[in-house]
């Protein structure tokens, strides 16, 4: 392959998820209501968070940051694809694909540590009830929030200012719908074997260590409701913490899959899929998994919407 210096690079092309322009239509109307929904339904949480007093707690904290990181994350991937598709151009400009590389790892990482956060918030409700607000308080979650941020941020500016220094062929084309970290450095011609490792280290680090800390947590939360006496106290701690457990499992496991399958497949296209499930499917979902199965949020959300539609 032709090598070319990467200040020459001016841009790259994002190939999608298929190549038949016969089913651009479907992909578009169909991301495009992803996006919406997962908007709509993770701004309503948050506006619930904030305007009802009784939601001012830990775990309600954390649930308004998640759902602000999933906006953000889906904001990263899809208006882009949206643009190109309707534009039938598939282009995307090199500092655009750095930047989105950078910002995708940002919100990835620090989705995945919000996560690890709700489960040790879970944990220290259930195992120590009567420590709880002197344990979680608001100094404490704020700093976690923000250590989150610090980690993730510096892990991605290190990941941006390796890629940035690499050589790329030729062949620009990205079989994906985003600048995804691992498909990019496909196209390297220079040694790229610092930026592999480092992947790898980091999809252990922030894949193993919060899963680690999360099975942890869950191991300890089931342990001690097994020591409930009474049913209701049992039931009462599954569903505060029931529905993380599906999130954690979708995003995680899809997340940790990308990185370990871009190893071992030469199928740009299952894991462009499972990018998709960890970007864009799970953000959607949320907002209707954490509100379903939760009172309060529920109570919220009516209090919110009677409030807008009454008028003044």
């Amino acid at each position: 392959m032709e090598l070319i210096n990467q200040t020459a690079v001016s841009e790259f092309l994002l190939l999608g998820l298929t190549d038949d322009p016969a089913l651009q239509p479907l992909i578009f109307s169909l991301f495009l209501s992803m996006y919406l929904v997962t908007i709509l339904g993770n701004l309503l949480i948050i506006l619930a968070v904030t305007s009802d007093p009784q939601l001012h707690t830990p775990m309600y904290f954390f649930l308004s940051n998640l759902s602000f990181t999933d906006i953000c994350i889906s904001t990263t991937t899809i208006p882009k694809m949206l643009v190109n598709i309707q534009a039938e151009d598939q282009s995307i400009s090199y500092r655009s694909c750095i930047s989105q590389v950078c910002f995708v790892l940002i919100f990835g990482g620090l989705e995945s540590c919000l996560l690890a956060v709700m489960a040790y918030d879970c944990y220290v409700a259930i195992c120590h009830p009567l420590r709880y607000t002197s344990i979680m308080n608001s100094r404490l979650c704020v700093l976690l929030v923000l250590l989150c941020l610090l980690v993730t941020t510096v892990n991605a500016l290190l990941h941006t200012l390796l890629l940035m220094r690499l050589s790329f062929c030729t062949d620009q084309g990205i079989p994906h719908f985003f600048c995804e970290l691992a498909q990019v450095l496909k196209l390297a011609c220079s040694d790229a074997l610092t930026d592999n490792i480092l992947i790898y280290v980091v999809a252990c680090m922030f894949g193993g260590l919060p899963l680690s800390g999360i099975i942890l947590s869950y191991v300890h939360i089931v342990s001690s409701d097994l020591r409930m006496p009474s049913s209701g106290g049992k039931h009462k701690a599954f569903s505060t913490c029931g529905s993380h457990l599906p999130v954690v499992s979708f995003f995680c496991g899809t997340g940790f899959g990308v990185y370990i399958s871009s190893a071992v497949t030469d199928s740009s296209r299952k894991t462009s899929v499972a990018s998709l499930m960890y970007t864009v499917v799970t953000q959607m979902l949320n907002p209707f998994i954490y509100s379903l199965r939760n009172r309060d949020i529920k109570g919220a959300l009516r209090k919110l919407i009677g409030s807008t539609a009454t008028p003044l």
